[in-house]
């Protein structure tokens, strides 16, 4: 249901008409007055919040540096907290390559230590040996000549047997 141009006339022409007798049987004139304080009203209005607005964002401003800088200055704590964290971690790796270097050196003490004890062993089991295979030795020429001398008596016992009637 469009409205005709009759009917936008129409409407245009009696709308002051309307809202003069809305306003309580107020004079166009007087009505027109109230609508122009009424708009000063809300213009001032505006600007005062535009104003308070204006303030607040610099406000906000201000607490958003105040807490970027905050942020920044927990973060160089944060730094500064690494770092010496990683400092301590480097002396505890330098002490420990220091006391494995220290261990080091005494396992090489001690493998030099055991390697003069084996030596120190090994002459005692060579001389030793030199003791038994002397004594074998000596063992094998009493064997031998024990041997010969029994062989002998016996091959004179036997003869003497044979011969003496």
């Amino acid at each position: 249901m469009a409205l005709a141009r009759e009917d936008i006339e129409f409407i245009k022409a009696h709308l002051g008409e309307w809202l003069a007798e809305q306003s309580f049987a107020k004079p166009p004139a007087v009505y027109e007055i109230e609508l122009r304080e009424r708009m000063v009203r809300v213009e001032e209005e505006l600007r005062h919040q535009r104003e308070l607005i204006k303030t607040i964002l610099v406000q906000m401003d201000k607490r958003f540096d105040a807490v970027e800088k905050r942020f920044e200055q927990m973060q160089l704590n944060m730094d500064k907290r690494f770092e010496a964290v990683d400092k301590r971690f480097e002396q505890m790796q330098l002490n420990m390559d220091q006391r494995f270097e220290a261990v080091d050196k005494r396992f090489e003490q001690m493998q030099r230590n055991m390697d003069q004890r084996f030596d120190a062993v090994e002459k005692r089991f060579e001389a030793m040996d030199k003791r038994f295979e002397e004594l074998t030795r000596r063992l094998d020429r009493f064997m031998f000549w024990s041997f010969g001398l029994t062989v002998s008596v016996g091959a004179l016992v036997v003869a003497a047997i044979r011969l003496w009637p």
